[in-house]
């Protein structure tokens, strides 16, 4: 779990790859999602690091990284987001064969 303070820290600083899962409160795909997030985390957490954010909590910060609805699922690498799965893309098979291009 990352937040505004550790954001750039975690994600936009990190060496390698980072998933991060942009997700907000009473968010009902978000939720449904986030098992599944939790599962390939373990499956491929040796080689892409996972973070999550609340955007609720964190509003401007998802903002300037263009997350405008939610679910979003993206990839992140030397400060950049290279991929993401938005919204109704964001099934657990799509975002699934996205980490996996990365992993």
């Amino acid at each position: 779990e990352v937040d505004k303070t550790t954001f750039e820290a975690e994600v936009l600083q990190a060496p390698g790859k980072v998933v991060v899962d942009f997700y907000g409160d009473g968010c009902v795909p978000c939720a449904a999602l986030m098992p599944h997030v939790h599962e390939f985390a373990e499956k491929y957490g040796a080689t892409l690091k996972f973070c999550a954010l609340n955007t609720t909590k964190a509003r401007r910060l998802a903002i300037s990284q263009k997350i405008l609805g939610l679910p979003v699922i993206a990839v992140y690498e030397n400060g950049e987001m290279i991929d993401s799965c938005v919204k109704d893309d964001a099934t657990p098979e799509n975002v699934e064969a996205m980490i996996k291009k990365y992993a």
